[in-house]
This record gives structure tokens, sequence and C-alpha cells, in this order.
């Protein structure tokens, strides 16, 4: 991909992410800000994790974005009984009598985990450190994952018996945390229509894995004010109880905030929002837009939050 100029690229993003979202629209009915979360964790180098009861098209959701973006795709379900080589692949013994290396369903572009909560915590475990690693390490050899590689977790937040929480830690690899709701009556509507007779949608490609790539450095290059830059760290670090910049309300009610990766992804985040609305810098409501979905899993709330049923979500708004 060749452009004159930075101006011209953002420009070309900013068509893009319209097509892209145009054609995930004619398969997906109503999930307009899950779609723009995904898409902006994809064109940022990050990970998803989409929560959300069964039934409300996640799955649908993540095998129509890879179809969309020419990507190859892989959905994992993950069980109880799910081993780590299970996901990273296994050594066997060939014919001539060597090891070698049998990849596993990891090695995808787009890897649709879901029902991550569901998986004991080694599965986990090998999953989340090659989503950190962009590698899988087996038998002492390390095996590059394809590139652009992309992660979108699914968790119910229903029938609680039997999971396995992903830890504090471990949620904190996951950019952004995507809250999916059900939908309204009218989309309701529309998704029974569509989906209860012989009329399926065909969706065409629109971008490729090297432009996605592309666009990735793209997004890194998009220069930041420090205005917005002492914002966005400021607004992690105002979440940390007990510390110079904590909030009278986070010291009263949070355990824990948000660590350094929180800012990083603040900034990244509020840069592609900022290209896929055609504005070639990030200001204020750029990093405004995408800080609940960023904050939303590295905030703990202490019983007193629980007790008196504060959100994790009112939290984050109050400090804007």
């Amino acid at each position: 991909m060749h452009f004159k100029n930075e101006v011209e690229a953002v420009d070309a993003l900013h068509r893009s992410f319209n097509n892209i979202k145009t054609e995930i629209g004619k398969v997906v009915i109503g999930q307009d800000d899950i779609i723009k979360s995904v898409l902006i964790a994809i064109f940022s180098n990050g990970h998803c994790l989409l929560v959300g009861v069964p039934g409300l098209a996640k799955t649908l959701l993540v095998q129509t974005v890879a179809g969309v973006l020419d990507l190859n795709f892989n959905r994992i379900q993950f069980t109880p009984d799910l081993m780590p080589g299970d996901i990273i692949g296994t050594e066997i013994l060939g014919e001539d009598r060597h090891f070698k290396f049998i990849k596993g369903p990891i090695f995808s572009n787009i890897i649709l985990a879901d029902e991550i909560n569901r998986t004991p915590p080694k599965t986990q475990a090998a999953l989340l450190e090659a989503m950190q690693e962009r590698a899988v390490t087996a038998a002492g050899q390390t095996h590059i994952l394809p590139k652009p590689f992309f992660v979108l977790a699914t968790q119910n937040p229903i029938e609680q018996e039997g999971t396995y929480p992903l830890p504090e830690a471990q949620l904190d690899r996951f950019m952004f945390n995507v809250q999916l709701n059900y939908p309204s009556f009218n989309d309701e509507l529309t998704i029974v229509k569509n989906t209860t007779g012989n009329n399926v949608p065909s969706i065409s490609k629109i971008i490729s894995a090297e432009e996605i790539q592309y666009f990735q450095q793209l997004i890194r290059s998009i220069p930041v004010t420090d205005n917005v830059l002492q914002y966005a760290v400021k607004l992690a670090a105002q979440t940390r109880p007990n510390t110079e910049l904590a909030t009278a309300q986070v010291n009263q009610y949070v355990a824990w905030g948000a660590g350094p990766r929180a800012s990083q992804f603040l900034i990244l985040g509020a840069k592609c929002h900022a290209a896929i609305s055609g504005k070639y810098a990030p200001d204020i409501e750029d990093v405004q837009a995408v800080a609940e979905a960023i904050l939303r899993h590295r905030i703990v709330r202490n019983y007193r939050a629980e007790a008196e049923g504060l959100s994790t979500e009112q939290i984050i708004k109050n400090l804007f």
C-alpha cells in the first residue's frame, strides 16, 4: 500500500472502516458499538473479551469479521477437559522416527476462544501466553504465530458452576472488555426476519492481512498532543486507590486499580478511534470513547461498592 502521506493513509483507513462496518452490518444486526470496539482492537493490535449471555451472536460476529477482513479463522470451544496441547499443538513421532510438531488451532489470524472461563487455568495460561508472546513454545522450539494475530474470547456471565474465572492479571492481557446486551425490539424483529428464511446475505472481503498490518503501523505513528497523553495517563492513575491522583470515590470504593498497560491501551485506542472517525490526531473525547471498555476489567470494586450497588461503569464515568 502506497500513500503520498499519512493524511492520505488515515483517510483510507477511515473509508475502509466504514466499508467493513457496512458489510458486517448485513449479517450482524444492531451491534454497531460492539463491531466498532472489535475493529478498534484489531487495528490497535490488541485482543478483545466479549461478555454476554448465550445466543447474542458472539460467534456469528467473529466469523463475519474474519470473513470481511479476509483472514483465517478458528473457533476453539473451551471445555473443562481441554488440554494446552489441544490449543497450541503437540509433538508426534513421525514415520522417520523423528518428532515433528503438529500445529494446533491457535495457528490462525483470528481465534474465537469460546467460553474461556469453562477451561482450567493451565489451558487458559497456554492461550494467554500465546496472546502475549505472539508465539508458541513446544519441546524447546519457538513457533511464530501468523500475523495479524487476534484473540476474541467470550465469557458467559451466567451459569457460574464449574467455571474458572480469569484472574485480574490475565484479564489485563485483553485490550477491551466489551459487554453485549439483548437487542432492541426492532433489531430483534429484523434478526428473526433475516434468519428464518432462505435469504443468506453474501459478504465481500474488504481488506487483506497485509493492509491490516499496514494500518496497525499507521495507528502507532499518529501524533498525540501532550495534554491528551497526560489526560490518558491521569485517567488510569486516578483508578488506583490510596495514590496521589486517586479520587475520593476511588479511595472509598475501589480495591485495585488499572496498571500502566491501561494507559498504553487508552492512547492506542484513542489514536485508532480518531482515525476511524476521520481525524488525524486524537483528542480527549477519543480517550473517553474507549475508556470504559479498557478500564472495566482493570478496576476491582471493594465490598462497600458491591453492597451499595455502585457499578464499575459508574466509577469510570465519574472520572471524566
